[in-house]
């Protein structure tokens, strides 16, 4: 195989960047050059270049001016955040201990020994008694059918995105952009055409939706999003939905690895509206400064850590397997060393280039430095997926309560609520009024595959109490003292 050359490499934004540097250094160099010669032959002798060359001094101007053009119009767009919103269900949709003790034995499809053990997970996943549960939990059939797993993931949609348009005083016809993410409800037409239809989106809008992603998906569909308007030649509105019909996806059968589900998961969306337009700065809450994805799929055990199949009686479920808990740790390990030396200061940089080096020397015979990520962020929303999870998490990146305070607060308010759970975290931060502008806020979410992703945000302004915010009736009882 031939070897690339250097120019086959960059990209064309790049090259533009290279060929314009290049261009100013000649500049330079030609300044320095003239500038060490005396003042009346410097007169003289530029007088005759100028007039000896005139063909090639218009041609390098010419360059330098095309180049100058070509680069300011190819870079980069800011993405901004200009606000978000997410779905809090009708009071009369809470799953309390009891509502779920009572669905469970009414429904008469578990054994006594998975009724035991869902207990016992219930009482010890951290959940609390205000989360939300999907409509055909309160029906009286107690089965979930197509119009149940429907009517949950519209309603979800259409109230956060209400809410969104309304806050950004965007009109619909304005959205370029449509991402909508569901990991496990997957209809025809699709969710995104749910919603081209309800709002009546122009023909030009371009739509994505995103499926089978896990917890995951809410940040990769930021990521698409930001990814698109950075590199839109126009400046452009993405709507970004993040929902999950967990309906469909009850299982009703006595596998304790796919029980753990029922017990966890539960109700929620959210709508992000996000621009490349850098005259609505002052309006925007945040601005998005990097991104990372990292899939470990590849790996047998990561690929099937969590996964959905049927057990042996034939009903379909999703298995979180007894290794997920390790196979987390291995990818946030993986994850954090790519995205270590794009966010960390300097210092700790230095020492975490010492550890590894060292661990290198000793071939492995070190722990793995875990570098202060906490001078690197001001607020961390960490992936909410589960007790065990959030407890895995602080101990390899030893953080303490103050850290995980949103993302266990999160859980026991609103459960695991799937890929959407980032943004219920940044609701507690802004309920709490800590965010303040200037600070930067990481997103950390994991997502079934393997796959980790991180969001890295800075905020263009103080935060608050919107009225919308998910926590304004339950915020003044947070944090637990006892979780």
């Amino acid at each position: 195989m031939k070897s690339k050359t250097l120019l086959s490499l960059l990209t064309p934004i790049q090259l533009l960047q290279a060929s314009f540097f290049l261009l100013l250094a000649l500049t330079l160099t030609f300044h320095a050059l003239l500038s060490s010669t005396p003042t009346l032959l410097l007169n003289q002798k530029l007088l005759l270049f100028l007039s000896t060359h005139r063909t090639l001094l218009f041609s390098l101007l010419w360059c330098t001016l095309v180049a100058l053009i070509a680069y300011l119009s190819t870079r980069p767009h800011p993405v901004l955040l200009l606000d978000y919103a997410c779905f809090q269900p009708d009071a009369d949709r809470k799953c309390s201990y009891e509502v779920s003790e009572y669905f469970v034995r009414r429904s008469r499809r578990f054994s006594t020994t998975s009724e035991e053990f869902m207990r016992g997970i219930y009482l010890k996943s951290g959940l609390g008694d205000e989360t939300y549960a999907p409509p055909f939990i309160f029906q009286y059939d107690y089965e979930a059918k197509l119009r149940s797993a429907v009517q949950e993931a519209e309603e979800g949609m259409i109230a956060s995105v209400d809410a969104v348009l309304s806050k950004t005083h965007v009109p619909a016809a304005a959205i370029d952009l449509l991402i909508v993410t569901c990991g496990m409800f997957t209809p025809c037409p699709s969710l995104a055409t749910v919603l081209v239809n309800h709002y009546r989106l122009p023909d030009t809008v371009a739509t994505y939706n995103l499926s089978s992603m896990g917890c995951s998906s809410g940040a990769a569909a930021i990521d698409l999003a930001g990814r698109i308007l950075s590199g839109a030649r126009r400046v452009r509105y993405a709507l970004v939905v993040i929902t999950e019909s967990i309906s469909l996806n009850w299982y009703f059968g006595d596998n304790r690895s796919m029980l753990v589900t029922n017990c966890i998961f539960r109700v929620g969306t959210a709508a992000a509206l996000l621009t490349n337009d850098g005259s609505r700065r002052g309006a925007a809450k945040m601005e998005l400064l990097r991104a990372l994805r990292t899939h470990h799929g590849a790996d047998d055990a990561s690929h099937r850590a969590a996964f959905q199949e049927e057990d042996e009686a034939g009903n379909l479920g999703i298995a979180l397997k007894k290794d997920l808990i390790r196979v987390a740790g291995e990818g946030l390990r993986a994850h954090i060393g790519v995205l270590a030396p794009r966010v960390l200061p300097w210092a700790q940089l230095v020492r975490y280039a010492y550890w590894e080096v060292t661990r290198w020397l000793k071939r492995g015979g070190e722990k793995q430095h875990v570098p202060d990520f906490t001078t690197a962020f001001e607020h961390m929303c960490i992936h909410t997926g589960g007790k065990a999870v959030i407890e895995a998490v602080a101990r390899l990146m030893r953080l303490d309560d103050r850290v995980t305070e949103p993302a266990r607060m999160c859980l026991h308010r609103f459960g695991n609520t799937s890929s959407s759970l980032v943004l219920y975290e940044l609701a507690y931060f802004e309920a709490k009024g800590r965010i303040r502008r200037g600070d930067r806020v990481w997103m950390l979410a994991f997502g079934t595959g393997f796959k980790v992703c991180s969001l890295v945000w800075k905020a263009l302004k103080d935060s608050g109490m919107d009225p919308d915010n998910p926590w304004k009736d339950s915020i003044h009882r947070y944090p637990l003292k006892a979780w």
